[in-house]
């Protein structure tokens, strides 16, 4: 695995506390870019190249995760959800505590099945139910080593499963990150301004989104983000016919048009480039979720968007899954669509 990539992938940063992921983006775009900087509400925006016209490829930073919210006097940390998850995948996983004094692990704890009644043993646990295990007695040793508002991630991991098939903490959406230095590092000159966003928290309301495009006004952009895949027992083709392994995935409409509808032009600016050029792709209709674009595309006047998707198993979990090939052919998806609209070739 790249150490670039294994670094993203492991590394904190929850929505608002997206500082350390930050940084390495700052670092990695400075090597390819000519100007990059971190606005007041955390963005990293990069600049590649002069002229033409204004093009924004724009990948959020934040994960999901938690926040400290309270401190039994027995000494058990209760917390809250920042961004989406669901309570089944909480129980059980370990922890980091991106404590002050340093790092805390704790352990996800809930009320043992052995003594639930019969009727609780029917229902899943509420996250409100669940606290954190640091092993410690009273709320005033606690104290000693987390404050109130913490930021808590899951475990770092990251690693290869089988040949191209990766695995990690923040896949969604520290992978696409990776996938937009490539895109920076390797973009032939053109005749535009190509702007590299990591937007910070995407994932309680796409918000970094509005305020970095509101500042750069492009004339095109490009988001990427993960999607889901649907190779997994239980989800039939008809709910998503995604693949590992297949391609990127050309996103139309995100939440039942709640979120971004991909404009016309752009489907098939997005389609024809990707057949012309012989790059693996699927095509990608959400029903649930949505992706910077759909805040993007509805800022100023309106700016034609396109989503290019990472096909990802599980999404919002301790650990997600993904396919490196896919993310390369997102790569050269994206640098093939600057070059066609640089060129005045598209739109």
């Amino acid at each position: 695995m790249d150490k670039v990539l294994k670094e993203l992938l492991e590394a904190p940063g929850i929505s608002g506390c997206e500082e350390a992921v930050a940084e390495i983006m700052k670092r990695e775009l400075s090597k390819y870019c000519d100007e990059v900087k971190i606005d007041n509400f955390g963005n990293v925006i990069a600049r590649k190249g002069k002229g033409g016209k204004k093009i924004m490829i724009a990948a959020h930073m934040d994960e999901i995760g938690f926040a400290v919210k309270h401190v039994t006097k027995e000494g058990f940390i209760y917390f809250i959800k920042v961004g989406g998850i669901a309570d089944m995948v909480i129980p059980a996983q370990r922890v980091i505590i991106k404590a002050k004094k340093g790092d805390v692990v704790g352990i996800i704890g809930t009320k043992p099945p052995h003594l639930m009644t019969p009727e609780e043993s029917k229902k899943l646990v509420p996250y409100t139910n669940m606290f954190i295990d640091i092993g410690c007695k009273t709320r005033e040793e606690v104290l000693e080593k987390v404050e109130i508002g913490d930021q808590i991630i899951f475990e770092p991991n990251s690693g290869k499963l089988n040949k191209d098939v990766y695995y990690g903490k923040a896949v969604d959406n520290r992978a696409c990150c990776y996938e937009m230095l490539k895109v920076m590092e390797t973009l032939a000159p053109v005749d535009a301004e190509v702007y590299a966003v990591a937007t910070a928290q995407e994932e309680v309301g796409l918000k970094g989104a509005r305020t970095s495009s509101f500042a750069i006004d492009p004339d095109f952009a490009i988001i990427l983000d993960t999607t889901i895949a649907g190779d997994v027992p239980g989800i039939e083709d008809k709910v998503s016919a995604l693949k590992l392994g297949e391609g990127v995935a050309i996103t139309m409409i995100e939440a039942s048009g709640r979120g971004t509808i991909v404009n016309n032009k752009v489907r098939r600016l997005m389609i024809d480039t990707a057949k012309e050029n012989n790059i693996k792709h699927q095509v990608d209709i959400v029903s649930g979720g949505m992706t910077d674009g759909a805040v993007i595309y509805m800022n100023r006047s309106g700016i034609l968007t396109a989503i290019l998707s990472l096909a990802t198993r599980y999404l919002h979990a301790a650990t997600s899954v993904f396919d490196i090939k896919d993310l390369n052919e997102g790569v050269k998806l994206t640098q093939k669509v600057i070059e066609k609209i640089a060129q005045g070739k598209a739109l």
